[in-house]
């Protein structure tokens, strides 16, 4: 009797003492216990302006092949460098260095720099990065850091307190709140993460920082907003902790994502269609396309063919879609339930492998593999394609050549090839490049294989003599 009498009068703390005697929410234990383990990210990359030196070749094969490039300036003239500096927030999920942050935060630094909420500085190490969920995990060289307690993003309800910690516009350990708006949310062209949406303040400097909910766990990771004018607008998006550390542990093992795909277009079923093709109701997702020689074309999967269910899992948005597929390992059999000729069945399909980029993540793609010309000393910086790139040239593996000096471009080497093999070998690796140019006796040569406006060709690269 007394307990319900103090609870109509409001003086019975919330679960785990959250939720204070008027009932509004206390996050000071929260910030003050798990807030030493969130980080700031700055970075620092050296963008080259090289248009003044390339020529309408160069610019061309660049705008082809999906490379950024300025328009062309009257005259000729050296490249130009400059230095770009941002800011983002991550936190430490192991005591041993091993940060989350969003890819993006990173996706173009040279050098990254991670500060700790003891002031301490520390440079770290992209151990890999996912453009497809925006998620990178990072490392730094340190021991006994204090880390954040994981929670699971899927007991997340409705209406749910959660706190989100980070650096907008570079504001150390900036503490904003709000509830749980929406769950599994579907974003435009984002279609492997169900986002937490919240109305908590999210603003530019805190991508990558960590959600979390009234017990003191992280959720998720603050990743987008929505906005018209750059800034918070009561719309924010967060990637669940559980698809991040998924991500997580696969950089962490191999260094790459790797994910499952079907090769089909698909639409959502209304009542209409559902009639149209004989279901009492509009269950499942509508096949409109099927890539040829892909894994469903391969499976006899057919345009006009239901999907029920996939891999035991009932299908009932065209969203949901991309996401269980892609938790598919590439070569694994999988049996799809399909609704054709008015009857369900059963078949199966060997599961194809999915680029590790697309147009809308291309931009979140890490730039960190870029390999200076300081390596190998021929006047060569050059840059590794991405999957997508490789693919339009229909090559195996390929160095882009960002700018050519020296040794470089006495051979005729310029701005905007494409170095893919050795005499008659095909080039897989800059090491391999790397470890045949240093080989070199002074005065020496060595034919190199490049593309130049997609058209093959040969160079001879020769050593300075000493």
């Amino acid at each position: 009797m007394l307990k319900k009498l103090l609870m109509t009068l409001g003086l019975v703390a919330g679960l785990n003492g959250a939720v204070s005697a008027n009932q509004r929410p206390d996050f000071t234990q929260i910030v003050e216990k798990e807030g030493r383990a969130v980080v700031n990210i700055s970075t620092t990359s050296i963008v080259r302006d090289d248009s003044a030196g390339m020529n309408e070749d160069a610019f061309e094969i660049f705008r082809r092949f999906g490379f950024p490039v300025p328009p062309p300036q009257q005259g000729r003239g050296p490249s130009r460098q400059h230095q770009e500096r941002s800011l983002g927030s991550g936190f430490i999920i192991d005591g041993t260095g091993y940060i989350l942050t969003n890819a993006h935060v990173v996706a173009k630094a040279d050098e990254i720099t991670v500060k700790l909420m003891d002031k301490r500085s520390f440079k770290a190490k992209v151990v890999g990065s996912d453009a497809r969920t925006d998620v990178a995990l990072l490392k730094i060289e340190s021991t006994g850091l204090p880390k954040v307690t994981l929670g699971d993003s899927n007991k997340l309800r409705q209406g749910e307190w959660v706190v989100a910690i980070g650096q907008p516009f570079g504001l150390d350990n900036t503490v904003t709140a709000g509830i749980v708006s929406a769950k599994g949310r579907n974003l435009p062209d984002e279609n492997f993460v169900p986002f937490i949406q919240t109305d908590v303040a999210i603003n530019p400097g805190s991508s990558g920082g960590p959600l979390f909910n009234m017990a003191g766990e992280v959720v998720g990771i603050n990743s987008q907003i929505y906005s018209r004018s750059g800034g918070y607008m009561g719309l924010s998006f967060s990637i669940p902790i559980d698809v991040a550390m998924k991500v997580a542990d696969d950089l962490k093992t191999t260094g790459k994502v790797t994910r499952g795909r079907l090769g089909v277009s698909i639409q959502d079923l209304n009542d209409e269609l559902a009639k149209g093709f004989g279901l009492q109701k509009p269950d499942g997702v509508l096949f409109t396309l099927i890539e040829k020689d892909g894994p469903a074309d391969k499976a006899g999967l057919k345009a006009g063919d239901i999907l029920i269910k996939f891999n035991g899992q009932a299908v009932e948005s065209a969203s949901e879609l991309p996401r269980l597929v892609s938790a598919i390992k590439p070569g694994a059999k999988v049996t799809v339930q399909i609704w054709r000729d008015k009857a369900v069945r059963d078949m199966s399909v060997v599961v194809g492998e999915l680029d590790q980029a697309d147009k809308v993540s291309a931009q979140r793609e890490y730039r960190g593999n870029d390999k200076s010309d300081e390596a190998i000393n021929f006047g060569l910086e050059v840059q590794e394609l991405n999957p997508q790139q490789l693919k339009k040239l229909l090559i195996g593996f390929g160095l882009l050549v960002r700018s050519s000096s020296g040794a470089s471009a006495a051979a005729g080497i310029q701005s905007g090839d494409v170095i893919v093999g050795i005499a008659g070998n095909d080039l897989s690796s800059f090491a391999q490049l790397k470890a045949a140019l240093q080989a070199l006796k002074p005065n020496a040569a060595i034919p190199l294989r490049i593309l130049r406006n997609g058209a093959p060709g040969f160079v001879v690269m020769k050593a300075p003599a000493k």
